[in-house]
């Protein structure tokens, strides 16, 4: 059963008891009060009686009753019942009069009734079973003086009517309330699938997932429990699908960077004749392609930890100390004209090590397409709340093709190629800025030298934090 299924048969089952329990009770309250009606009837019968023996007047003798069956006989004619009443008189033990009008069933015929009646001394009230339902009855004993005769004026009350109505507005509230669990257990199954669509999404985009194919998500709509789930498990699928591209990339890189030394090596291997000479210059061009395979190999570990949440640990940088540390790296590296063209007096959080690395690899790289004496560059801005680090040379420069490939590192560029180094240094350089959450600019021309510039946002350290000098 789904979740669907099991969610609305709890709500409708929940619905269905609170429905019971309230016809139920609302049963049960129309019951009490119907019989407290009747009571009340009853009672109110019997006032009237004690009334009219307290004040009757005999007609014929102009005073007070001396026999009780006269008395209750005109009574009887004064008082007419309702439809579901009935009166009638015992004497002596025996049914003697009723009430001028058919009742709904003559109790006065029936004996345990009427022995219950003569038997009584004291007001009485019961319940008694009728050919047409239950009946309350009353027995009001009345005494003469001057009459001995024991005398019951008996009082009975149908309760067929009350209860009827009870009854039918019992299976009214009955069937309204089931209409109403009907529409709210269809009403709840709308509501139900709206609320688990993404929980079904979820399964579905799950089962739609493939090694090729990982992107797949969830549509996150308003902001309750169920959408926080959707978008928890896109943050999920979007870290797997980094995850497997990166995988996927770095096989790639490494099938691609390493086929080329491998094919080499093999190569000459393979032709190497006898002659010591010719075995000395094949072994230095192995191990020559061995070392370019280890750079190669550090190169792609790192571009394989860019995506890794731990590639970069931030703590104060000083952007003038980082431009000087770097540059005095940088000078033994060739013969250039080496500039501070700018220092930024600021601090700001970054991974002083991944900096250096990447500024280093930009610096190689302008070392690699320069010569002699030309100018090489470096320093750092701040504009607003961007940091900016950058390198510049007077080389040959990138032209427009290689600019808009340079930094993907399955390519290389055309003056790249010529070198010897990996072709995998400025993809480094761009993960290195991306995991700063910046990026790199380049500003070149073919023959006027280029600029590579990592454009960072400036994350600000709080001055309290700030290590005293």
């Amino acid at each position: 059963m789904s979740a669907r299924a099991r969610l609305v048969g709890l709500m409708s089952f929940s619905l269905a008891l609170a429905l019971a329990g309230s016809v139920a009770i609302v049963a049960a309250v129309l019951f009490n009060r119907g019989d407290a009606r009747v009571a009340e009837e009853l009672g109110h019968e019997a006032t009237k009686l004690r009334a009219y023996v307290g004040t009757a007047v005999d007609p014929a003798t102009g005073s007070a009753y001396t026999d009780v069956d006269a008395l209750l006989t005109a009574y009887l004619r004064t008082n007419v019942p309702d439809a579901d009443e009935t009166f009638f008189t015992v004497i002596d033990g025996a049914a003697a009069r009723r009430s001028p009008y058919q009742p709904p069933t003559r109790l006065d015929l029936q004996p345990e009734v009427v022995a219950w009646a003569a038997a009584e001394r004291l007001p009485r009230d019961r319940m008694v079973d009728a050919p047409v339902g239950q009946a309350y009855v009353a027995a009001m004993p009345v005494e003469v003086p001057a009459d001995p005769r024991a005398a019951t004026f008996v009082i009975a009350k149908f309760t067929a009517d009350e209860r009827r109505h009870a009854v039918e507005a019992t299976w009214i509230l009955a069937v309204v309330g089931g209409l109403a669990l009907v529409l709210a257990t269809l009403a709840n199954w709308f509501i139900a699938g709206r609320i688990l669509a993404p929980i079904r999404q979820v399964r579905t985009t799950a089962q739609s997932i493939s090694e090729s194919d990982l992107s797949g998500r969830i549509e996150v709509t308003g902001q309750d429990d169920v959408a926080a789930l959707a978008a928890t498990v896109n943050a999920m699928l979007d870290r797997l699908e980094t995850a497997f591209v990166g995988q996927r990339e770095f096989l790639h890189d490494v099938g691609h960077e390493l086929r080329t030394p491998l094919t080499i090596m093999r190569g000459h291997l393979e032709l190497m004749g006898d002659d010591p000479a010719e075995q000395r210059e094949t072994l230095g061009l192995v191990i020559d392609e061995i070392e370019r395979m280890d750079r190669l190999v550090g190169d792609l570990s790192v571009l394989a930890q860019s995506e890794e949440p731990g590639f970069v640990r931030l703590d104060r940088v000083h952007p003038a100390d980082l431009v000087a540390e770097v540059m005095a790296k940088a000078r033994p590296l060739a013969d250039r004209r080496w500039v501070i063209d700018h220092v930024a007096d600021a601090t700001f959080l970054g991974d002083e090590q991944r900096l250096t690395q990447a500024l280093m690899q930009l610096i190689s790289n302008a070392a690699a397409h320069t010569g002699p004496g030309q100018t090489i560059g470096i320093g750092s801005l701040v504009e607003g709340d961007r940091l900016r680090l950058w390198v510049r040379d007077e080389g040959t420069g990138v032209t427009r093709e290689d600019a808009e490939r340079i930094f993907d590192r399955r390519t290389r560029g055309a003056g790249e190629a010529r070198r010897t180094g990996t072709g995998l240094g400025l993809s480094i350089v761009s993960s290195i800025a991306q995991a700063h959450d910046g990026h790199v600019d380049l500003t070149s021309a073919p023959g006027a030298g280029a600029t590579f510039t990592l454009d960072l946002p400036l994350r600000p350290v709080d001055p309290s934090e700030e290590a005293p000098l």
